[in-house]
This record gives C-alpha cells, structure tokens and sequence, in this order.
C-alpha cells in the first residue's frame, strides 16, 4: 500500500487544499451544536430574539461556508485521485510491456485486464473518500468527545465507553473485509478469463452446437462470484445496522441522564440538546464508517492485487539513446539450453548462419521451434549457453536497438484496430504511403488490398473487412517487410497461403538482403534454405540443406516421402 500512496507525492498541492478545505468543513461542523444551544439558551429561553437573530445568522453563513468548502474539496480530492489513477494505469502498462513469459504465467491476462481497470478504480475510490470524509470521520469524533467534555463531563462518560467498542468492531469488520474482498477480485479474475475465452472461441462453439453448454459452464463462475460478493456485502452491511443500534442505545441512555441532570439543574437546557446534537452526529459518523470500512477492504486489496504487478521482476530494456549497434545478421548458438514454465523447451542446441542466409525450422509440435525463434530478439530471456549476433553475445546488444533490426511475423497473425495502411506502417515509425505499397507489394496483398472499396483506408475491427488466415499472414509480413529488418523471423507465418502465393512470397525473400528464419511444416517451403534444422523434442535431430538432409537423415528423408505421398494425386 506504501507503493501506491506514492503515486500521489504528484498531486500534494491538491491533497494538501482538499485536506484544508476538509479541516474547514470540520470546524463548522463541531461548532454548529454549540451555536445551536447558545440559541436555545441565550435567545429562546430568555426570549431574546435578536440574540436568536444573531446567533442564527453566524450559524447560516458557517453553514454557507461548510457548503463552498466541501464542494472545492471535492474538485481538488477529484484531482487527486484521477491524476494518480492515471499514473498507476500508465505505469501498469508499461510494466505489462516489459512482462516475460514467466511474467505472464503468474499474472495472466483477464487478471490483468481486472488489475489496470476495476482495481484502479477501487484505489482511485480509497483516495478520493479518504481526502473528502475518511479524514473527517475520526477527527469528528475525536473533537465531539473533547466538545462533549467541555459540556457536561458525566454525560460525556457515557460516550467515551461506548465509541471505542463500536470502533474495535468496525476495526474487525474492516480486517475480515479485506480478505472478502480478496476473494471477491480473485473470483471476478476467473469471470474475465471465461468471458475472454468464450468471445475469441465464438465460432468454435458455435459450431460445435455447445452454446448450452459454455453458458452452463458461465453460469457457474458467474454464480460463484456472486455468492463470494454477497459474502462480503453481508460482512460490511452488517456492520452499519450494528453501530446504528448500539448508537441509538446511547442516545436513548443519555436521554434519560440528560432530563435527570436538567431537573437537579446541573446542566442547561441548550447544553444537552448540544450533547444530544453531537451524539447523533457521532452516530452518523460512523454510518459514514461502515462505508468507509467497504472503501477501504476493496481498496486496500485492490492495491495489494497492483503492487503484485508493479513488483514484479522485469527485463527492462537499455536506454534508447544508448550506443548503436548495427547489426549484419550472422547469427551462432553455442550449446543453447532454454527451460519454461519450469520445463526444459530447448536442449544444446548449436549451429551458426551468415548474414544474409535463410534458415529452415522444422518438427512435430512441441519440439520448441517458437522458442528458438524468440531467443534471438530477447523475447525469451534467462538461457544457458551462448547466443551470438555478429559474434556479440546477445545479452550485450541493447534490447532497443537489436529490435528495431528484426522483423517478426508470429505464429498467430495479430491485427491492430485502424486501417489497413496503419496496419502497415505499425512497424516503422515514420514510414511513409510509398513505404507501405512497397511492403504490401513484397508480401503480396497489394492486389488485394487494391480490390477493397476503401483500399489502404480500410478499417480493420469488428465493424471493417473480415480477413481470411491467409490475408492476415500477409498483412503481418508486410508490416516486417517495411521495417527493412537485417533479421526477419517468420514462425510459420505461410501455413494460410496457397501453394502459389507462398511460392511467390519465398521467391521475394530471396532477394531481401537480410537473414531469414522460418519456421514451416512443409519442407517444401524450406528447400530452398541454405541451413535446415531438424528439431525433435527440444534438439536438433538434424541439421544442413536439404540435399544433404535427404541423404544423411532417415527422419527427414521419411518426412519428406509422406509429404510427398500427400501432394500426389
């Protein structure tokens, strides 16, 4: 919690102006009673009625003032936690930027998609109430009981008893809320991960005819949150008509003392309807507690569920102003191990590629050919062994620069809301239409792209053109084309094409000076590499071009004759 009340250093100026105007607030509002019985004993009871006049009127214009200020402190306790819910969701972003795959496993998605939205939005809660009443709430209290002293000391026994029990059970309604509330985010995390699943399987449900089925499976994570959320509203709701109760005891109590003490005249008549005034105001008070016991345990566990996510360990890149290297593209691993998610992905592998050549991946799924890929941009960090780019050891090359020299088409194309030409042109800052045409030429999609009604303006989204597999792969390519990368990677980003366009694309790389890693299931679209590597369960079974593959490798040489058996007629 420590971490997120720094985020508010920023915004003092205005916690500070909407912690005065509140002090204001404060004051009139303890001096109200007071004005109250000066107007019942100075004025009504001795039938004074300028006295009443008077008083009455110091007491409208207070009430005046209390007014402006609480509506200024609301502008500035506004400013306050806005501005540093902003930070936290800016910061949050660029955290989630730098996550690794390790990252991600302890902090999935849905999680957070909850953590950078309703969890903010709980902090933000916690520190507009705490600047506009959850100050004022214990001060008042405080105050009431000094003013009540100075009024009648007997009478005010009688609350200083009383309000520290009632304090101790907000204080254990507030420790179990937390935990409540806890649950209740944890549960709303599984909400977003069924919800999220269902909308991107849509179609596959939909044509599995299981739509009862998910909505079953919905409902039982749906109803879960609920219940756990009923717990807690329970837990805090319980706490209100509690307080209020035992509240209404006293005042009944102090009711009855105060007309004993009026008839032996040990205390006035304004005197007592002040100390009646204040218990109420007491008791509203804490009404004002029971709320703010709600505020805090969801705001409290939602900062803890934040700083879960700013504390974790992350790579961050190198200063993007820091010395350039321009990479050739020569690329060497040297007994390269990779392990993920506690298993180990990628087992001694070794070989090396010049600058400007093509490397071919192939093997059955699982056989860690994405991970190979993703090594070499620092996708995936943590390796044993050594991985050099133009004989530098990877982990010495600035993360900035060594990106901004790789093109990457993954696995599964991904499509950015906008148009087809920002699309495009996402992958290099600064490009211009020309770059772009000359980038869709490459990955031939510029034909079509042509055909569309708005052609390069074309919207992409939910409410734009529906892009088959294999226009999005080329899309994905054209937007590593435009970067003019001295490394390009493409994980199986030609599994979509046609026999045709593939072997149009694969013509193009070959004049793209530039090294090429691509991954494939067909080992025709890789017999024109210069290196092929043979992976089988994290190693390489096999590696050279494919002439000496066909000869050398019995593996190879039978996955080539089923492919081949496939294509005849």
């Amino acid at each position: 919690m420590r971490r997120i009340f720094s985020y508010t250093f920023p915004y003092k100026r205005s916690a500070f102006i909407a912690v005065f105007l509140m002090l204001i607030e404060l004051v009139i509002e303890l001096s109200q009673p007071i004005l109250m019985a000066k107007i019942i004993d100075n004025g009504i009871l001795d039938e004074n009625f300028s006295a009443v006049f008077v008083w009455g009127g110091v007491l409208l214009a207070l009430s005046l003032l209390a007014f402006s200020a609480g509506v200024t402190n609301s502008f500035f306790a506004a400013h306050l936690s806005q501005g540093t819910g902003f930070d936290l969701r800016m910061d949050l972003f660029q955290q989630v930027q730098y996550f690794s795959d390790d990252n991600f496993q302890q902090v999935p998605t849905p999680s957070l998609v909850t953590r950078m939205t309703n969890d903010v939005m709980q902090v933000q809660s916690l520190l507009f109430m705490f600047v506009r009443i959850g100050l004022r709430a214990p001060l008042f209290v405080i105050f009431a009981l000094a003013m009540v002293f100075t009024l009648n000391q007997q009478l005010a026994l009688v609350l200083l008893v009383s309000v520290p029990v009632f304090l101790l059970f907000l204080f254990f309604i507030l420790t179990r809320g937390v935990r409540a509330f806890r649950k209740v985010q944890h549960k709303l995390d599984r909400l977003n991960t069924k919800i999220r699943e269902s909308l991107t399987g849509i179609r596959l449900i939909k044509g599995f005819n299981r739509e009862t089925f998910e909505e079953q499976r919905f409902n039982g994570v749906n109803r879960s949150l609920v219940e756990e959320n009923k717990r807690a509203l329970w837990l805090m709701e319980m706490a209100m008509p509690t307080v209020m109760l035992g509240m209404n005891m006293v005042i009944m109590l102090l009711l009855f003392l105060g007309n004993r003490f009026l008839n032996l005249g040990a205390v006035e008549a304004g005197e007592l309807v002040a100390v009646i005034n204040y218990a109420t105001r007491i008791m509203f008070t804490f009404s004002v507690f029971t709320f703010l016991v709600m505020i805090v345990s969801r705001g409290y566990a939602s900062a803890n569920r934040i700083e879960g996510v700013l504390n974790q360990e992350v790579v961050q890149p190198e200063e993007s102003n820091s010395e350039k290297v321009t990479i050739k593209g020569k690329v060497r691993f040297s007994n390269v191990s990779f392990e993920r998610a506690g298993r180990k992905v990628l087992h001694n592998l070794s070989f090396k590629i010049d600058a400007g050549k093509t490397v071919g991946i192939i093997g059955e799924t699982g056989s860690g050919k994405s991970s190979l890929l993703y090594l070499i941009p620092r996708l995936y960090e943590e390796l044993s062994g050594e991985l050099f780019v133009d004989g530098i050891p990877v982990e010495e090359i600035p993360v900035h620069h060594l990106r901004n020299q790789i093109g990457l088409v993954p696995q599964e194309a991904h499509l950015f809301s906008g148009t087809v030409r920002e699309n495009i042109e996402w992958g290099k800052e600064g490009a211009s239409f020309s770059d772009v045409i000359e980038a869709a030429k490459k990955a031939q999609i510029h034909d079509f792209i042509t055909s569309l009604p708005k052609g390069y303006e074309t919207q992409i989204g939910q409410k734009g053109v529906v892009f088959s597999g294999g226009q999005k792969q080329r899309l994905s390519i054209a937007r590593a084309f435009i970067r003019e990368p001295r490394i390009l990677i493409l994980d199986d980003s030609t599994s979509a094409l046609d026999a045709h366009t593939e072997k149009r694309l694969l013509s193009t790389l070959d004049d793209q000076p530039c090294t090429v890693f691509i991954v494939a299931q067909k080992i025709s679209s890789l017999e024109r590499a210069d290196l092929i590597l043979l992976l089988h369960q994290g190693s390489i079974a096999a590696q050279g071009t494919h002439e000496e593959l066909l000869n050398d490798s019995a593996h190879y040489r039978e996955i080539y004759q089923s492919q081949k058996e496939k294509v005849m007629p």
